[in-house]
C-alpha cells in the first residue's frame, strides 16, 4: 500500500525540475481520474509539469484508477492510508512536488485545467511587476452547482471577506496557481486551504483573482461537503483572524 510518503511514477532525481507541478486532492473519485488527466496532458502540451495525486484515504476503486491512468504522463500519486481532509492532502502534495509553481485543481472535474496556462501567465506576470510573491485565484464566475451549494458559498465569502479582509470573492475555488515556496512558509493546519488568501497577505503575499471556467459535476458525488464546510467555518474564521492579528513581518537590515 502507498503512503504519504510513497511516489508511484515519480521522476528520476536528475531530471530537470518542471515549471509547474498539478496538486489533486481527492478522496473516492475513481471515475474522475482518467479523464481529467487527459484534460491537463492536453492544456499543458509543451510546458514542463508534472501532476500529484493526493489519495485521502479513499474506499473506492481510486488507487487502482490511479495506476491505470494514462500511461507515460508524467503522474505521480501518494495516498493517505486513513482520510485526514483536503488541506493535509494539498500540503502532502506541495511538499512532494518539484516544480517552482503550484496549481491546485479539485478532482471532480468541475475546475477546467485549461484554465492553468492563462493563471500561470497571470502570477509569472505579477511577480515580474512587483517584489512581493503572489497567489492567482480562481473565480467562478458562473457557478456550476447546486442552489444550496451557490448560496452556503456566497454567505461564506461575504462574512469571510468582512472579519478577514482577504479581498478574494471566491475563495473556495479549488483552481490557484501560486509559488511553491510561498505555500511552504504559510501556517498548516486542518481547513487552511479555504484561507489561502488571507494567509499569504499575512505572509505579506499579493493576491489576484482571474475568472475561470466552472463546470458541472458529471460523474461521482462530493466527497467534502457542504455541511462540513459551514460547520468548520466559524471556528477556522476565528483562528485565522486571531493568526491576522499575531503575524508581524520584520524588516530585516545587515
Amino acid at each position: 500500500m502507498q503512503t504519504a510518503s510513497d511516489a508511484a511514477g515519480a521522476p528520476a532525481a536528475s531530471a530537470s525540475p518542471p515549471t509547474i507541478s498539478v496538486v489533486i486532492p481527492v478522496r473516492n473519485e475513481a471515475p474522475n481520474i482518467a479523464p481529467l488527466v487527459a484534460e491537463i496532458e492536453v492544456a499543458l502540451a509543451g510546458m514542463p509539469h508534472e501532476i500529484i495525486y493526493v489519495d485521502d484515504g479513499s474506499t473506492d476503486g481510486t488507487p487502482e484508477a490511479l495506476r491505470q491512468a494514462a500511461p507515460g504522463a508524467p503522474l505521480r500519486h501518494l495516498r493517505h492510508r486513513v482520510s485526514c481532509g483536503q488541506s493535509s492532502a494539498v500540503i502532502t502534495g506541495v511538499k512532494a512536488a518539484r516544480g517552482t509553481w503550484i496549481a491546485t485543481l479539485d478532482g471532480d472535474g468541475q475546475n477546467d485545467p485549461a484554465d492553468i496556462p492563462r493563471l500561470l501567465a497571470r502570477a509569472q506576470g505579477e511577480m515580474q511587476a512587483g517584489a512581493a510573491p503572489v497567489l492567482v485565484a480562481g473565480h467562478r464566475v458562473t457557478r456550476r452547482d447546486s442552489w444550496v451549494k451557490r448560496r452556503s458559498s456566497r454567505i461564506a465569502n461575504g462574512i469571510r471577506a468582512r472579519l478577514l479582509g482577504d479581498a478574494t470573492p471566491d475563495t473556495g475555488c479549488g483552481l490557484k496557481v501560486f509559488p511553491r515556496a510561498l505555500f511552504l512558509d504559510l501556517p498548516h493546519f486542518d481547513h487552511m486551504h479555504r484561507f489561502l488568501p488571507a494567509l499569504v497577505l499575512r505572509q505579506g503575499g499579493r493576491v489576484v483573482s482571474e475568472p475561470v471556467n466552472h463546470r458541472p459535476r458529471v460523474r461521482g458525488r462530493s466527497n467534502y461537503g457542504t455541511l462540513d464546510r459551514l460547520a468548520v467555518s466559524v471556528f477556522d474564521l476565528l483562528g485565522v483572524a486571531w493568526l491576522q492579528r499575531r503575524g508581524s513581518r520584520p524588516v530585516v537590515e545587515e
